[in-house]
Parts: C-alpha cells; sequence; structure tokens
C-alpha cells in the first residue's frame, strides 16, 4: 500500500520533478508533508516580531525545531546570545544555510490585504525574515534526511542569524571564525519575484551621531544655550548638499533618533542615525571621511560637541556564477506558486495599493531571466560571501510589485502565499545542496571561481572595525 502510495504522490508531482532521481522527488515530498509545521513557524515567528539582538524567542523555537530532528546545536556564539549554530552529519563537503529572524522596528502591519494596524505592536516582519527563518530550518532538516537516507558523506550546518536589519550579526559571526571551514554557504530572501539572478549588493556602514550642548529656557535664556538639535541639523543640511557630489550609485539615508522633548527647552543632546552605501568598500571610507568631517564642523558652527559609534557595515555580496546558474536551474525545476481563489483576492487588493508596480500579477508562477546585476541594497550576506562560496536566491512570498519594508510585504510575510513562497526556498536550496554534496566537478569550479575573484592577496577587512555586537543598537 505505502509503494501504491508513493507511486501515486510520484505522478501527482510537476513534470520537472520525475526528471529528479526518486530519492530527491521523495525528499521534496517530505518538505511538502512538512507545510504546516513550516508556516506554524513562520507565523508564530511574524507574530512575536523580535528586532535585532531581542529575537529570543524566534531563535529559541528555530533550535528547537533542529534539536527535534537530531542537531547538534552551539547557542550563544561570536558573543550574541540569539545566534547559533546547527549541525549535523559528518565530514565534508560542509554546507551552510543561513537563517534570519529579525523584525523591523517602527512599521505594524497584520496579515490582511488592507492597511491595519495591530494594537501595541511597533515592530513587523515587513522583510519577511520570519519566512527566512522557518524555510531554511525546513531545508536544512531536508537535507539531513537526504544525507541519512543515501549515506552521502557530508555535514549540514544551520546558521541561525540575529539582526540582519542594520546590526550584522553575519559579520561577527564572520570575524568568530565561524565560517572558517565552510566549503558553501546558500541563503534566499522574500521578495516578489523568483528569482536566482547573480546580484551583489552595495557596502554599508551606519553610525549614530550625537551631539551634546547646553540646555536653557528657549526665551528666557536663549543666550545661555547651545543646542544639541542645531548640530544636527546643521549636520544633515551639509550632507544633503553634499548628495550632489557622491558617486551616482552611492546611497544616504538618516533619521533623527532624538531631538528634545518639548520646544522650550532647548535641548541639550540629540542624534541621528546615519547610513552610508557604495558599490565599493573603498567608495564607503571615502564618504565616511566627509561625513565625520561634517559633523565636526557642524558641532563647531554650533557650539557643540559631537561623537559617534559605528552600529554595522557589511560588505558588497561576491557573486559566484557557477553556484548562481546551478541555483537557478533548482529554481526553474521547483517553479514559482499559484494562488488559490482567496490568495488572488488578496493579491488583487495589495497589487491595487501600488503606484506604478514594476511585476504584474501572475508572475508569481514564473521565474525571472538569469541575469548579473548590481542591486541596491546591503546585507551581512555579503561578508560571508568573502568567507565561503555563496549562492541565493528570492522567491515571490509577496504578491508582485512589493517593496520590502512595507505595509504590504509584512502583511503578506504573515500568511499563506507568504508561507507557499518559502516552500518554493526551502525546495530550491535542499536540491542545491544535494547537488553540492554530489557533484565535485562544481565544486572546483565554483572554487576557482571563488578564488579569483577575491585575488591572491585578499586579507578580510570588516567595515565596522573591532567592535563587539551592538545587542542594544533596538533599545
Amino acid at each position: 500500500m505505502k509503494r501504491l502510495v508513493y507511486l501515486f504522490a510520484l505522478a501527482a508531482l510537476p513534470a520537472s520533478v520525475h526528471a529528479q532521481d526518486s530519492k530527491e522527488a521523495e525528499i521534496l515530498m517530505g518538505i511538502d508533508a512538512r507545510y504546516d509545521e513550516t508556516a506554524s513557524v513562520a507565523r508564530q515567528i511574524w507574530e512575536w516580531a523580535e528586532v535585532g539582538y531581542q529575537e529570543e524567542k524566534a531563535s529559541g523555537l528555530l533550535q528547537q525545531s533542529l534539536r527535534a530532528q537530531g542537531f547538534q546545536i552551539e547557542t550563544g556564539v561570536a558573543e550574541i546570545p540569539t545566534a547559533f549554530v546547527a549541525e549535523y552529519g559528518n565530514g565534508g563537503p560542509i554546507i551552510a544555510i543561513l537563517a534570519e529572524f529579525d523584525a523591523l522596528p517602527g512599521i505594524n502591519q497584520d496579515a490582511v490585504a488592507t492597511r491595519s494596524l495591530i494594537a501595541g505592536k511597533d515592530a513587523s516582519h515587513a522583510c519577511g525574515h520570519n519566512l527566512f527563518g522557518a524555510g531554511s530550518v525546513e531545508a536544512a532538516i531536508a537535507v539531513k534526511k537526504w544525507l541519512d537516507e543515501t549515506g552521502n558523506p557530508g555535514t549540514i550546518r544551520l546558521y541561525g542569524t540575529p539582526a540582519e536589519e542594520g546590526g550584522s550579526g553575519k559579520v561577527y559571526m564572520v570575524r568568530a571564525g565561524l565560517f572558517d571551514d565552510v566549503d558553501f554557504a546558500l541563503h534566499w530572501h522574500a521578495d516578489d519575484e523568483n528569482s536566482a539572478a547573480a546580484r551583489t549588493t552595495l557596502a554599508n556602514r551606519s553610525a549614530k551621531f550625537r551631539f551634546k550642548g547646553v540646555s536653557a529656557h528657549a526665551a528666557g535664556a536663549p543666550e545661555k544655550a547651545r543646542s544639541a538639535l542645531d548640530g544636527v541639523e546643521a549636520f544633515n543640511l551639509m550632507i544633503n548638499m553634499m548628495r550632489e557630489h557622491v558617486p551616482q550609485d552611492s546611497r544616504i539615508h538618516y533619521v533623527i533618533t532624538e531631538g528634545g522633548t518639548a520646544p522650550n527647552v532647548v535641548p541639550d543632546f540629540a542624534e541621528v542615525f546615519y547610513y552610508v552605501r557604495h558599490p565599493d568598500p573603498d567608495g564607503v571610507d571615502a564618504i565616511w571621511k566627509r561625513l565625520e568631517d561634517a559633523a565636526r564642523g557642524a558641532a563647531l558652527g554650533t557650539g557643540t560637541k559631537v561623537d559617534w559609534e559605528v552600529i554595522h557595515g557589511n560588505n558588497p555580496l561576491l557573486v559566484n556564477e557557477p553556484l548562481a546558474k546551478m541555483v537557478d536551474a533548482k529554481l526553474r525545476q521547483i517553479g514559482g506558486i499559484t494562488y488559490t481563489p482567496e490568495e488572488q483576492k488578496f493579491a488583487e487588493r495589495i497589487h491595487a495599493s501600488f503606484d506604478n508596480p514594476k511585476l504584474k500579477l501572475g508572475s508569481e508562477t514564473e521565474i525571472q531571466p538569469y541575469d548579473v546585476t548590481l542591486g541596491y541594497g546591503s546585507t551581512d550576506v555579503g561578508d560571508v560571501s568573502y568567507a565561503t562560496p555563496t549562492v541565493g536566491l528570492s522567491t515571490a512570498t509577496w504578491v508582485p510589485g512589493t517593496s520590502a519594508h512595507s505595509w504590504q510585504s509584512s502583511a503578506a510575510s504573515g500568511m499563506s502565499i507568504g508561507f507557499k513562497g518559502t516552500q518554493v526556498a526551502a525546495k530550491t536550496l535542499t536540491l542545491a545542496a544535494i547537488e553540492l554534496y554530489t557533484n565535485p566537478e562544481l565544486r572546483a569550479e565554483a572554487k576557482a571561481e571563488f578564488d579569483k575573484a577575491r585575488g591572491p592577496d585578499y586579507k578580510y577587512k570588516s567595515l565596522l572595525g573591532d567592535r563587539k555586537p551592538p545587542l542594544d543598537y533596538r533599545k
């Protein structure tokens, strides 16, 4: 009877899956069988919405799922309480799968197709890291099952990586040597499209600039005061003028995190949080020097003092085309997702909220063309990609046309559209890992590409220096 059920299920799979051997097909069906569990984990992390370095519940839940499947887990790595490494197997190749799980502060949205806040909630998974964590854990479990059932040598590791959003959790893990013996690293991300394009990212660095002045009554004794907020505003004015005179691919953003409490009290403290991005780390350094000079000038001109704390810094993503083309093929083998009638209605309402979306409804079923491009986001996966050959993909966990860091992305990340895209990612990562375990020619080609891209004299340099993890940067 079990054999008949298996054959029936195999016959029901997409035609592309029939090209695989029966063991791979069985492993993929196992991922489908665990859909409810993976969706439950993703939804629970979505509900918690813990920000960077405070993801105690999310980290614990992912560890619990892996421990139940026989993984050995080391917690609190790289001096980060919520970071962990889960391992199964022995010998090489050693393949890492990355898992993120931090939420974004300052955004709030229910899992519905209209703008709807959740009372008392000040963070949200508007970048889909709840899906990222759950899907990567599911892939690691599936690869572990494949290793068990085939007897193939190799080790699978799941890296629980906190605080991707401005905290650079992976950078501290790279700096601590946790990827030194890894042969290959796999990752994925929530998105509005299915793609395995070889897309690099911008290097970036951030800092909180803190101005200190002298308080006084703003009407009764203004001459006695030196406004820290004036320092921040003068600084921002200079940077906004500087935007005309930086390379076109640069990005500079800021938010005033503290500027005083009452108009009639001249603030003696004010803080502004800056990000600087550029395709090359040296470009970030060059702009950063000008940023620091502007801060000093603003303090001098307003009679205040200033200091700053570097919060995070990421190197750009180093693409590896042999790996990217392999993952593109695996993603095409799996295919996109199809909406139910209820999901279609949800998607139509979300899509109607967009202004000139770049993707149309229906593209969630497609795989985007392969190409090599520059992406304008940043990620601490970049530092991993300089430690070991690294490859990733994105899947349509959001309605086509959705921007990351929006209420629309948060909404889809908490419901079935997000969960379906997570399944596509888990399956693709699983097939990619199996290919790496069984294809020595691909491994050699990817390693050669990696060595060539880094160069013979490469030495790792962290863009955040030697500081310790900023465990309180979201508090």
